[in-house]
């Protein structure tokens, strides 16, 4: 059966928290939590996605922006269904929806210890730069 990319939407959230839980190199926060899910959802419409196989979900990305920069997370992809193109299929249907939002540019957050992660990026064309890295900081 070909599997069908639509956007995330809220009642999706269980399926893909389960699909997130059993997938190695995604590490959730409290962010991750339903309402801090549906917060990005509604902030960033129509821009996440879900992948369908009929009904069952195989997988699912986070995507947003700034208004000037692209983000990515969360990129996963049942076990048993990857090195189908559905990974690459949701990150073209994140880049295209950036795009029409006028967004030139993308970052993405993935684990040093998530090589398998790291090689799929990388056969994507995506990179690490060399002179500037990532800090945070939670609040609460």
């Amino acid at each position: 059966m070909r599997v069908r990319i639509d956007p995330m939407v809220s009642e999706d959230y269980d399926e893909v928290l389960s699909l997130w839980k059993a997938t190695e190199g995604i590490e959730l926060t409290e962010s991750d939590s339903r309402q801090g899910v549906d917060t990005f959802l509604k902030r960033n419409p129509g821009m996440s996605f879900v992948a369908r196989d009929g009904v069952r979900l195989v997988g699912a990305i986070l995507c947003g922006h700034d208004g000037r920069r692209g983000y990515l997370n969360h990129l996963a992809v049942e076990n048993t269904r990857r090195r189908q193109g559905i990974g690459k299929d949701l990150v073209k249907h994140c880049v295209s929806a950036l795009k029409r939002q006028g967004i030139i540019g993308c970052n993405l957050f993935i684990l040093d210890a998530n090589t398998a992660g790291r090689r799929f990026w990388e056969s994507q064309g995506w990179t690490s730069p060399e002179d500037w890295g990532v800090m945070n900081r939670r609040f609460g």
